[in-house]
């Protein structure tokens, strides 16, 4: 039997790990995990909940930004907002805790809920227990970065977790981290909480992941709807409590002069870490640092210890970690039978729901830089959402999209949008990219007048620059 031990069982990338591996003959599996009440972090704290949460706010977006609807405009129930998402979240956790509690009723399957710790190389301790296991499947997540700033430890902050817990607010906050979870929470909190907020942004525009463009729209659709003031290119130096329990944050400027800005609650969205703390790395050959993780999803300094999900520190997304997961549980496989191992390379998905998801941003692919970064020769194509009526329509005007094609073959290498229903269209955009399609080839026929054509667009006129060329 080869003894496989997963911990972080309950989150998506060890659960998958699992199901992957529980059907294959002389498999043995330990399960271990310490949540309560277990879920990982995209049901508990994460995707699934933030969404739920985000809904509320959005329908109140759009009916304050629908001038056809007359009468008051109501107030989010917070209290009831949090009761419905709780109620969700213990749904989903319960189904994830019941899946892995159904796969340690077979035989040679057994799950242990408590605390993993290497004691050595192949040696893992579980409570008063100590396992030998010839493959450990580490899938414990991550957790929240808090900076190292000054004076960070005198006064309260929140976290996205808090936020979703939340059932009120103050008049107003100090938001540090302007990423994915910065940009999905800050419009919650004004919409749904009713706060003023301070935003602060290292950069010249948030999104980096995006071409400028669509930074610079994040920024003007913001400032626009919410009471939100981002400041751009500045970097936190030091907080202090203000006489009334409030926050007061010192900021240098990029012309080196300082500035302070003071409200009532800081919220830190400065993003996630690894949770590889308490695993005790120091005892094995295992050093957690940059690179540590091979695309087969091997630890680096251990071929027989795969690294799945948040705690790879590669990409942390929900879908990722799955795909991850599968393929650590066939290069386990492989590597018994002395096969050579499968690499994960993932092509690039991201949407992020920015603007309460009514503006949210989607990329597939390539960005117009990284595809000339790749040496690709390209032509891109630029639509704006007022371009298409059906956005003025549905009294969503506002946003972009790009598609960038190679200049050679034709291929479509990459897809951005941010506009109403962009998250829906990445799928769509998916498929064309992973599949390799030539933009002529993408089948140019009328649907029913609606979001997608402006996907049309974007095809008709890189075809339209490939053909004089």
């Amino acid at each position: 039997m080869t003894h496989v031990v997963i911990v972080g069982a309950y989150g998506s990338a060890g659960s998958a790990v699992a199901e992957e591996l529980v059907d294959e003959p002389g498999i043995e599996l330990t399960l271990v995990d310490d949540g309560d009440p277990g879920g990982g972090l995209c049901i508990l704290d994460g995707c699934m909940p933030s969404k739920e949460v985000l809904s509320a706010a959005e329908h109140r977006f759009q009916a304050r930004h629908d001038d056809r609807l007359v009468g008051d405009l109501p107030e989010v129930d917070l209290e009831a907002v949090v009761e419905r998402k709780d109620d969700h979240t213990l749904d989903w956790a319960g189904h994830r805790r019941r899946g892995i509690e159904e796969l340690a009723e077979r035989d040679d399957v057994e799950f242990v809920h408590d605390t993993a710790q290497f004691v050595d190389d192949r040696t893992v301790a579980v409570g008063d227990r100590e396992i030998e296991a010839d493959y450990v499947v580490v899938a414990t997540g991550s957790v929240v970065n808090v900076p190292d700033l000054p004076g960070i430890e005198d006064v309260d902050y929140q976290t996205s977790a808090d936020v979703l817990d939340a059932t009120e607010f103050p008049d107003s906050g100090i938001v540090l981290g302007f990423g994915y979870v910065g940009m999905e929470l800050v419009p919650y909190l004004a919409e749904a909480g009713g706060m003023e907020l301070t935003v602060v942004e290292h950069d010249d525009r948030p999104l980096d992941e995006a071409d400028p463009a669509f930074g610079d729209a994040v920024l003007d659709v913001y400032e626009a709807n919410f009471p939100v003031d981002v400041e751009t290119n500045v970097y936190e130096r030091e907080l202090e409590p203000t006489a009334d329990g409030g926050v007061r944050l010192t900021v240098e400027c990029a012309d080196g002069t300082e500035e302070t800005y003071e409200a009532d609650q800081l919220f830190c969205f400065t993003g996630r870490r690894p949770s590889v703390d308490r695993l005790g790395f120091e005892r094995t050959a295992i050093d957690p640092g940059v690179g540590w993780v091979e695309a087969t999803m091997q630890a680096r300094d251990d071929e027989r210890v795969f690294v799945v999900g948040d705690v790879n520190g590669k990409e942390p997304i929900l879908h990722v970690a799955k795909e991850q997961g599968f393929t650590a549980a066939e290069n386990i496989l492989r590597h018994r039978e002395g096969g050579s191992l499968r690499e994960y390379h993932n092509v690039h998905h991201h949407v992020v729901f920015t603007g309460l998801g009514v503006y949210p941003y989607a990329r597939v692919g390539h960005s117009e830089e990284t595809a000339r970064d790749a040496g690709h020769d390209v032509v891109v194509a630029t639509r704006q959402a007022s371009d298409d009526g059906v956005y003025k329509a549905k009294a969503v005007p506002e946003g972009l999209a790009k598609l960038v094609v190679d200049a050679e073959d034709g291929t479509v290498l990459g897809w951005q949008g941010l506009h109403y229903h962009a998250d829906v269209m990445a799928k769509t955009m998916q498929v064309i990219v992973e599949m390799g399609l030539d933009a002529r080839e993408v089948p140019d026929r009328a649907y029913h007048p609606t979001t997608p054509e402006t996907i049309d667009g974007l095809l008709r006129d890189c075809v339209a620059q490939l053909d004089t060329e």
